[in-house]
């Protein structure tokens, strides 16, 4: 099993939006990078965690945990030109962007803030991408131990 992080803005759609959802469980779409679009479709797989962090909000952190529910497949939002996420180049024959789907596992009590997850960037943390300087991907790999250690701070 891997491990992930997924962004979201909470103003745009956050860990609640996701609670009240039926089934809990949502498409991941909208990604339009190609080093996170390159995860979702190539290494996150059923069955996979993934922590929810809320990003470019008053308290940025994590909020939850989701389990990825699919296999990468195409972002039906580049194919609608109403859609915000709508990419002409993107078509059916040959999909640009693609999206896993997401459950909720839990929300937590208390988001685990991005100072928080700070305070241990040159120790436990050290590796984590969501700390290194001038990462903004939204989709990014957590390895066990991260994983691990970010869930004692909850």
């Amino acid at each position: 099993m891997n491990h992930w992080l997924l962004k979201s803005e909470p103003e745009t759609f956050g860990i609640d939006a996701l609670a009240a959802l039926p089934k809990k469980t949502t498409a991941w779409d909208g990604v339009r990078n190609y080093q996170a679009r390159n995860m979702l479709r190539d290494a996150m797989k059923k069955g996979d965690l993934a922590f929810f962090y809320h990003s470019n909000c008053k308290l940025p952190g994590i909020a939850g945990i989701v389990r990825i529910v699919s296999e990468g497949y195409p972002d039906e939002t580049a194919f609608d030109a109403r859609h915000a996420h709508y990419d002409p180049a993107s078509t059916r024959e040959h999909p640009r962007w693609f999206v896993v789907d997401v459950k909720l596992v839990v929300k937590f009590k208390r988001v685990i803030t991005l100072d928080r997850l700070r305070e241990h960037s040159s120790t436990e943390l050290a590796g984590l991408a969501l700390l290194r300087r001038g990462n903004r991907l939204s989709v990014t790999p957590v390895s066990k131990k991260e994983w691990d250690f970010i869930l004692t701070l909850e």
